[in-house]
């Protein structure tokens, strides 16, 4: 199937798999080695405010073409009746968003915008941080 035709949540579901990935990687190119001290950085790059952080920088910088931003919209606007406790909705719907456009790219084979965007988005949660912060 076409990565096109599939729902926001369904193409959220591969991104959050994705992104995890690339953030885990991340930490321990970082010298992380402690699998309790990974799980602590790595929330902070993954939490649904991380995202909705990085998604909003990239729509402030216009750094999403249009493409881009119709799959962002797609999972941001995807029907979620329920959204967890500790976050705020529209932070977890920017957040679904952002993990619905790593989605979209990864299953469309634009693996190197993609991670250019990772890498990004890496950049704009440590602005200010070093990256073996304790």
């Amino acid at each position: 199937m076409e990565a096109k035709l599939y729902n926001g949540l369904a193409l959220a579901y591969i991104g959050d798999s994705v992104y995890e990935i690339y953030v885990r990687k991340h930490l321990l190119d970082c010298g992380y080695t402690k699998v309790n001290e990974l799980h602590k950085h790595a929330i902070k790059y993954t939490s649904g405010e991380a995202q909705a952080k990085v998604i909003r920088h990239f729509k402030s910088k216009s750094i999403l073409n249009d493409e881009e931003m119709e799959y962002y919209k797609r999972g941001r606007n995807s029907n979620v009746p329920k959204v967890r406790k500790n976050i705020q909705r529209i932070d977890y719907l920017e957040g679904t968003g952002f993990e619905a456009l790593i989605g979209y790219l990864y299953l469309s084979g634009k693996t190197d915008r993609m991670n250019e965007l990772m890498e990004y988005a890496i950049k704009v949660i440590e602005v200010g941080d070093d990256c073996h912060e304790e």
